[in-house]
């Protein structure tokens, strides 16, 4: 096993906790389902949010999934004129047996026009 970095990105529509939880916990599902591996194999994820979102962590969204055994991390974005607003991304580490080439990152909603040549 090889540890591998696995990007993702969603949008929210709004800045409200339930809103903010569904959404993250659906980016890290996906994450999880794209690359066919369980929380087990994570070794750690690394959040950030753009400014505008403040409602919660996204952190805690993945904690309700019952990653608490994973350590999770939160962080603000960098505010960059003209970027996309309400964007939730992570950096998942996982112990992954595939190249480099063949790990899936997941783009959602909004979040799609970042890496449109990524984006599921």
């Amino acid at each position: 096993m090889t540890v591998r970095a696995i990007r993702g990105a969603t949008q929210l529509d709004r800045d409200e906790r339930e809103h903010l939880f569904e959404r993250t916990g659906e980016l890290v599902q996906a994450v999880l389902d794209a690359n066919r591996i369980t929380s087990a194999a994570l070794v750690s994820i690394l959040f950030t949010c753009t400014p505008d979102l403040r409602s919660d962590f996204p952190a805690a969204a993945a904690r309700q999934m019952g990653m608490g055994d994973v350590p999770l991390m939160c962080a603000v974005e960098m505010d960059v004129a003209g970027s996309l607003p309400r964007v939730v991304r992570l950096m998942a580490y996982a112990d992954l047996d595939v190249p480099r080439s063949e790990v899936q990152h997941v783009y959602l909603h909004g979040a799609t026009v970042l890496r449109r040549d990524l984006a599921q």
